[in-house]
């Protein structure tokens, strides 16, 4: 079983990769697939950190409140670069460039969030605990949209309902996407 800070680094650890297949590649339909890898994951995880990490840091540490306020405010402003990103094709010029900018922000986020705020978390919560919040991190991965939605609530219980809402469209939108094959 692995603790909720596991679930989320190996999480920050496939983006990192989505992001330097595309980066790194010259190959526009392997940038698109890893393109939509990295916009589906990213969208996810953040939503899925949304619903059921912060409301958890919030009540089970010491200024759990502003941290949770700040890593939705940094979620929302990777949230409006990713919904520019997820809309541009790899033969665009700004494909890179917003790609890169989208990933300066979100970078920065990752390692606040790993060295400081999952620490705290998992000092605040007990194993089982943690190991609960990770079971429920990643079955809300599978029911939340997989696009972003910058104008839709970042909180409980209006992002579930959203999200809900969403979701099946954007699985819609997936089916006929293409994505990496390995």
């Amino acid at each position: 079983m692995n603790r909720i800070s596991d679930a989320i680094v190996k999480d920050h650890r496939e983006l990192e990769d989505y992001y330097n297949r595309i980066t790194q590649s010259k190959d526009l339909d392997e940038q698109t697939r890893y393109q939509n890898q990295f916009v589906w994951e990213l969208a996810r995880h953040s939503i899925s950190e949304e619903l059921v990490v912060y409301p958890v840091l919030e009540k089970s540490i010491i200024n759990g409140q502003q941290i949770a306020q700040k890593d939705r405010q940094e979620h929302q402003k990777v949230k409006e670069k990713l919904y520019e990103f997820q809309k541009l094709s790899a033969k665009d010029p700004d494909f890179i460039p917003t790609l890169k900018s989208l990933y300066t922000d979100l970078k920065q986020h990752i390692r606040e969030e790993e060295e400081q705020d999952l620490p705290k978390l998992e000092q605040a919560v007990s194993g089982d605990e943690s190991r609960q919040l990770s079971k429920s991190f990643q079955r809300t991965k599978m029911f939340v949209p997989t696009h972003s939605h910058p104008s839709a609530p970042d909180k409980p219980p209006f992002e579930t309902v959203v999200g809900l809402l969403s979701a099946p469209l954007d699985k819609l939108m997936d089916a006929f996407k293409k994505f990496p094959k390995d």
